[in-house]
Formats: C-alpha cells, structure tokens, sequence
C-alpha cells in the first residue's frame, strides 16, 4: 500500500489545527509541509513557527519540503521545529551530499526533491545516500497546478536508477495526484503520494485518502 501524504499547503489556515486533526484521523501516513521563500519558487508560503505549531497537534510524521536557496542554512531549525524527513532541492543545493550528511546526522530522514525539467541520471551519485526522492510533477510554487504526463515515465526511469545503485530511496510524487493518475504513478514504481486540493477540496477529505491508501 502506498504512503499518503496529504500537504497542508492546500489547507485552511485560518483552521490549521482542525485539519491537522482530519489527517490525524484519517489514513494518511505523513503530513506534507511545503516551505516556500519567494526565491527558490515564486511563492511564500510559511516558516518556523507554523510548524512548530503544526506539530503539537501532528500525530504523523512531518514530511517537510524545502522549496528555499541554501537550505543548509536552516536544517538545525527544521530539527528543532519537528521535521522527521526533510527534503532539499537538488537545484538549491551546491554542496549536496555535506547537506544530506547533515541532515541524518541531526536525526531526520534525508529527501531530494528534483523539479520537471531536472534529468533523474543527476541523482545517480547521491541516491545510495538518501531515504527519498521527491519529483515534482507540476513546477513547483503553487499547489493546484496540472500534473505534467511525462512524470509516469521519469518515474520508471528513476525506479531503474534507483534498483542500479542498490538505493532503499522511496519515490514521492508531489503535484496534481488524484484518483485518475495515482494508480499509473504506483505501476512505474511511486511509493508515496502528496496530494494537496484533491484531499482538502474534497466533500470528504478522510475517504479521499482512504481510497488513495487502498490502490496497490
């Protein structure tokens, strides 16, 4: 079964705690926390202290997304706000492998995302390293975008690369998930799922991810 993790980006904020307390209560597997700083992607989003406060009521672990330039500048901060996985971008990150180093040597499980147009073969030299791959299906920024088709395939490549360099890595697909395509993403060998709108646009937010959860 694959791991769901609905991303609070598409949450409502001015109820953050009520829907921190859906995906509590629902069967979703991580809260997907998406960290913007308007350079990195043209969007802001939130920082230290909305998570902090997210995880006093989290019962899940914080799957956090750091869409931001030089992310090591911040990774003690996440540690200490609550990040269990924390995700830099391969794009942001000069100094990549120091970065993932130091990402399990402060206790978090360490993730590199890569956006639409970054050829998966760059991950060959550090995917024995990580726990996670995030590969953004739509260009990250803003939630509610349209999935871009080619990810099924980038995702079976990625599968591949992964199997070569003997990588444990989980594949994450963040962007435009929904019932439609989520079962094709699982085939190419995806093994989490952020789904944002499709979870909190939804009548009923909890038999969205159990139906998300229940695809093989």
């Amino acid at each position: 079964m694959p791991i769901i993790a609905p991303s609070i980006l598409a949450a409502d904020f001015a109820n953050l705690q009520t829907d921190i307390t859906l995906i509590n209560e629902s069967a979703a597997d991580w809260i997907h926390v998406d960290v913007m700083d308007g350079v990195f992607v043209p969007n802001i989003s939130f920082g230290m202290p909305v998570i902090k406060a997210i995880k006093k009521h989290a019962k899940k672990p914080l799957d956090v997304h750091l869409m931001i330039v030089q992310p090591e500048r911040y990774l003690e901060e996440f540690k200490e706000v609550g990040a269990d996985i924390l995700t830099v971008h391969l794009e942001a990150s000069t100094h990549l492998h120091r970065t993932i180093q130091q990402i399990k040597a402060l206790g978090m499980k360490a993730g590199v995302a890569i956006n639409p147009h970054t050829s998966v073969s760059l991950l060959k030299e550090i995917a024995a390293d990580i726990d996670l791959v995030c590969m953004m299906s739509v260009n990250p920024g803003f939630g509610g975008q349209k999935f871009i088709e080619n990810t099924y395939a980038k995702t079976a490549e990625l599968a591949a690369l992964l199997k070569t360099t003997k990588s444990s890595a989980k594949i994450e697909i963040d962007g435009g998930v929904n019932l439609d395509n989520a079962a094709k993403l699982l085939a190419a060998g995806a093994e989490v799922l952020v789904a944002g709108n499709f979870v909190f646009t939804a009548a009923n937010p909890k038999d969205v991810v159990q139906r998300l959860k229940s695809l093989n």
